[in-house]
């Protein structure tokens, strides 16, 4: 039979021996296992991943730069047309009034014209009946002297 003294003491001996913490060969072991696992993880995982998110974050910044520049020439590019734009309705504007004042004065040349070939046409008229006028007065003077005449010699002769 195992006497149970001695496996308390056996028990007892292995607390001792190795309680919590057993600074033996085994800890500096762990501890340069553990620092190889870092340079190892530092070599093969985040290094590539820094230089992967590195990367990133420059085409990031990259496109932000090329954006912002693309977008302040567009700016540029949207108040040029936009000022361009501006003259243009101004150059037609001003085109429309120019022509608009030549139809205007056209027009009232031709009224003026107008007005001035129905004074003619009236003046003319005026001296044709005047002249027309003459020649009935001449004429009915002329007929009113004969007919005096032939009236006088009538009764002269009766």
């Amino acid at each position: 039979m195992i006497n149970l003294n001695n496996i308390l003491v056996i028990q007892a001996s292995a607390e001792a021996e190795g309680g919590l913490f057993d600074f033996n060969a085994t800890l500096p072991l762990m501890a340069l296992q553990f620092l190889v696992l870092t340079v190892l993880l530092n070599i093969l995982f985040y290094k590539p991943v820094a230089n992967v998110l590195d990367e990133r974050d420059e085409y990031i910044r990259n496109s932000l730069t090329s954006a912002s520049s693309a977008l302040l020439k567009a700016n540029e590019l949207t108040k040029q047309y936009e000022q361009e734009l501006a003259e243009s309705r101004k150059q037609a504007q001003d085109i429309i009034k120019d022509a608009q004042k030549q139809a205007q004065d056209i027009v009232s040349e031709q009224i003026q014209q107008a007005q001035q070939d129905a004074e003619q046409l009236i003046s003319d008229a005026y001296r044709e009946l005047n002249i027309q006028k003459q020649d009935a007065l001449k004429s009915l003077e002329s007929q009113v002297d004969i007919l005096s005449d032939q009236i006088k010699i009538k009764l002269l002769n009766n």
